[in-house]
């Protein structure tokens, strides 16, 4: 086997053998999803918005992927620390090989982890178009790998499990909010509505609601665009800042 796919499977292990680990990642989802689905779908209603686990569901699907995607860059600073980094990068196999494995391992992963909040989606009354499942799948690896290159770009240039934490929730929560997941983007401040306009998740959720949910705020291809770019942007500089990383 090649590096890619060591580094791939290596991840994908690591994720299965901690049941711990897969259960407790779904206590948010599942509570955004509960709470906030029945607890504001009767207003959602009344205003005219339909049901609301159905317009709710993608966004929270997209939620996870992202919290699973972009804090998998810990485990490049963990690796640090623990010298397991160091015995990959003198090997006599590229970085960017090392860098794509690694990335695939966390998409794949956070691809795993939206798929179980898919299918509990489902199970409280998410009423999916399963015609276009196949192109939501496409949008849920682009989201996964574009924050997992994220992660992994950031955490190269940190020594400190601390600090990648608390960049990342400062992080996080804007790029979650802003996204338009819990409320629609239409009738937003002309300001903020500008700043959901440069947020990558915005597009990943749009084009999940509008392959699952046949609602789009850009159109499906302006978010496959989009989001497809940002994503090559990402892995592109992701792999840079690793491959410059002393050993």
């Amino acid at each position: 086997m090649n590096t890619i796919t060591i580094l791939w499977l290596r991840q994908l292990k690591k994720y299965f053998r901690s049941k711990s680990r897969i259960i407790g990642s779904m206590g948010q989802p599942l509570l955004f999803l509960i709470a906030l689905g029945f607890g504001f779908g009767p207003i959602y209603q009344k205003a005219g918005g339909g049901n609301y686990i159905d317009f709710l569901a993608p966004g929270i699907i997209a939620m996870s992927i992202l919290f699973t995607a972009i804090f998998s860059g810990i485990e490049v600073i963990w690796d640090k620390q623990f010298g397991f980094l160091k015995e990959t990068l003198v090997a006599p196999v590229s970085r960017y090989e090392i860098v794509l494995g690694r990335t695939l391992g966390g998409a794949t992963v956070a691809l795993f982890q939206g798929a179980i909040v898919f299918l509990i989606s489902m199970l409280i009354g998410f009423s999916p178009n399963l015609v276009l499942l196949p192109f939501a799948i496409v949008f849920a690896l682009l989201i996964s790998l574009f924050f997992t290159a994220l992660g992994t770009a950031i955490a190269s240039m940190l020594d400190d499990m601390q600090g990648f934490q608390l960049i990342m929730n400062f992080l996080v929560m804007p790029v979650f909010f802003l996204s338009g997941a819990l409320f629609p983007l239409t009738g937003l401040p002309s300001a903020i509505y500008s700043i959901t306009l440069f947020d990558p998740l915005s597009y990943g959720v749009d084009g999940l609601r509008g392959t699952l949910g046949a609602v789009t705020q850009f159109g499906l291809l302006t978010d496959f665009t989009i989001l497809g770019v940002m994503t090559v942007i990402a892995l592109g500089i992701g792999s840079y800042l690793f491959s410059k990383i002393q050993v």
